[in-house]
């Protein structure tokens, strides 16, 4: 196969915003170097995508197909957003009756390669005998998955109780400052989990099966956990980089933006606490009482993001306290539902970031340089996460209660402040700003999506002489 020749390459994300977004990035850069793109997935989570540029809409094309349904997942549910957490394993079940219409696709399309997500580990069953090659692709990060281990690890049973997740495992060959669960994260994160089919067992199958393993990170920040990936899995592990989202506004949120650009431009340069915690994180009411109370103590202005919960619960507005939002009205903005985090996080007056510490919102705060204060959500990489940032210095992980979660108001604001304004805290301010060279550099970005671009190119035109 010549070099110059285009493939065929199928997306197949996951169902949740956060894993379609970084698909749709990469299927983009794969457009533009001129391969053809069918990117899979459900009506509603195509729907949910921006819209492609003209330029590219010939070679990137996309292939709905319906979700099935299965017993125990509400109708007209095709993401993570829409349910909570104990019925995200019903949508797993769904997404795996999507191999039929997949195998279907894949015998008439001629497709040299799937790029796909953490839980179709049916795959390499239906793509082996096509001569369909795979590349798993992690939203996620390398010490995420250096923390999980080789397949055999996620495969085996020496890890089934909780608290066997609260220890660094013996194959982490690098210091990587306690980078494990707490009880409490673990315990919730098996709510997630589907009885039949763990998270882990799908990973292990999927990175036993695929040709090559790609994550969301670089050499730059994670190149020992990269490292020891490549030694663990004997194969390939080629880092697809952090794909630092672009500014740019939604044009219908304009006038939102703009009241919100207006409030920010009357603040003083890095005075403003950001605080989201994603769409999927679910406080008890306790803990958003103690959480409001800890951002009101820290006297300092602040941008606090509250989302409605999911379909079959009350409304998000009941769960902050009575008065709260009278009491801080002269120095908080507490927005409902949607904000463009992006734009926020880029204003010079945004100093900090309050954080479930997902993926993506820790890669838009750094690329910014803003300062972490880590609040780990209960799913996937969250906790891993705030133990990697506390560990690197670019913020403070607020004390919980390692067996339940539970926090006080108190160390909520002593941390806020710490991180914000203190002299102690100067360090983690520091270091933070320091990562923009990192997560806010498009030509290291661009270099790493090349160089995967290129392993795709040269691993079809060796396969080819075999």
């Amino acid at each position: 196969m010549d070099r110059t020749e285009k493939l065929h390459i199928a997306m197949f994300p996951w169902l949740a915003y956060g894993h379609t977004m970084p698909f749709l990035q990469v299927s983009k850069f794969l457009a533009q170097k001129g391969h053809r793109i069918s990117y899979i997935s459900t009506p509603k989570n195509i729907s949910r995508l921006p819209k492609l540029p003209p330029h590219l809409s010939s070679n990137l094309s996309f292939v709905e197909f319906s979700l099935p349904h299965v017993h125990g997942l509400p109708p007209g549910v095709e993401s993570t957003s829409e349910v909570p957490i104990d019925k995200v394993p019903y949508l797993k079940r769904a997404y795996d009756k999507l191999r039929d219409p997949l195998t279907d696709f894949l015998k008439n399309s001629n497709v040299n390669w799937i790029i796909h997500d953490f839980a179709p580990y049916w795959l390499p069953g239906i793509a082996a005998p096509l001569g369909v090659n795979l590349v798993f692709f992690s939203i996620f990060n390398a010490s995420m998955f250096a923390f999980l281990g080789p397949p055999s690890a996620l495969l085996g049973d020496r890890r089934k109780r909780p608290e066997d997740f609260t220890v660094v495992p013996e194959w982490i060959d690098y210091p990587c400052n306690n980078i494990a669960f707490k009880l409490h994260e673990m315990v919730n994160h098996q709510q997630c989990m589907d009885d039949d089919m763990s998270d882990f067992q799908r990973m292990g199958r999927l990175i036993q099966g695929c040709q090559f393993v790609t994550m969301r990170t670089c050499f730059e920040f994670e190149r020992d956990a990269i490292k020891l990936l490549i030694k663990l899995y004997q194969k390939p592990v080629v880092p697809v980089g952090l794909l630092p989202p672009l500014l740019s506004l939604p044009s219908n949120e304009d006038n939102k933006w703009e009241a919100i650009k207006s409030w920010l431009d009357s603040q003083g340069e890095k005075s403003v606490l950001y605080i989201a915690l994603g769409s999927e994180v679910n406080l008890s009411e306790e803990s958003m009482h103690q959480l409001a109370f800890g951002i009101e103590k820290s006297n300092l202005p602040f941008i606090w993001v509250v989302r409605n919960r999911p379909v079959g619960e009350g409304q998000m507005n009941d769960i902050i306290p009575p008065g709260f939002e009278k009491r801080v009205s002269n120095r908080g903005l507490v927005l409902r539902d949607w904000a463009p985090q992006l734009q926020i996080l880029a204003h010079s007056s945004v100093g900090g970031f309050l954080t479930h510490c997902g993926w993506s919102s820790i890669i838009e705060a750094l690329k910014y340089g803003r300062a972490l204060i880590l609040f780990s959500g209960a799913s996937s990489d969250q906790g891993l996460n705030a133990r990697l940032l506390h560990g690197k210095k670019v913020g403070l992980e607020i004390e919980r209660n390692e067996v339940d979660g539970s926090f006080t108001s108190d160390l909520v604001a002593a941390t806020i402040r710490r991180v914000m304004v203190e002299p102690e805290g100067e360090v983690f301010r520091a270091n933070a700003w320091a990562m923009r060279e990192i997560f806010g550099n498009e030509d290291l970005s661009n270099n790493c999506l090349n160089e995967f671009t290129r392993f795709i190119e040269e691993f079809s035109t060796s396969a080819c002489h075999y």
